[in-house]
Order: C-alpha cells, then sequence, then structure tokens
C-alpha cells in the first residue's frame, strides 16, 4: 500500500476533524468523505479509533 502523508499529517488532519464537529468522526463518515485520510490512517495505526484517540492526545 502506498501512503501519501505522514503520520504527522493525518494526526494533524483527524485533529481538525475534531475540532469542526465538536466530537470524533465517524469512520464510516471519514471513509465516504475523505478516503485517502482512512487509508493513510490505518497504514499507521492498528485501527481508526486507536488513530482517534492518538489525535486527540488520550
Amino acid at each position: 500500500m502506498e501512503v501519501n502523508m505522514s503520520v504527522e499529517e493525518v494526526v494533524n488532519q483527524i485533529s481538525e476533524l475534531v475540532e469542526k464537529e465538536g466530537k470524533p468522526p465517524r469512520k464510516k463518515e471519514v471513509k465516504k468523505s475523505d478516503p485517502e485520510l482512512m487509508k493513510n490512517a490505518l497504514y499507521y495505526f492498528p485501527n481508526w479509533d486507536t488513530a482517534v484517540e492518538h489525535s486527540m492526545g488520550t
């Protein structure tokens, strides 16, 4: 699998989504709206929830 974002970019984009929506973005919504972000997040993290937790500093 080819990635085109760094882990920092993935974390920053997820953080921006959390700030914008006021809550963690749901996997299904992101998969539809930003498949590149999802693909890159799953490359760096074992699952979407871990990526979201990491980006929220938890």
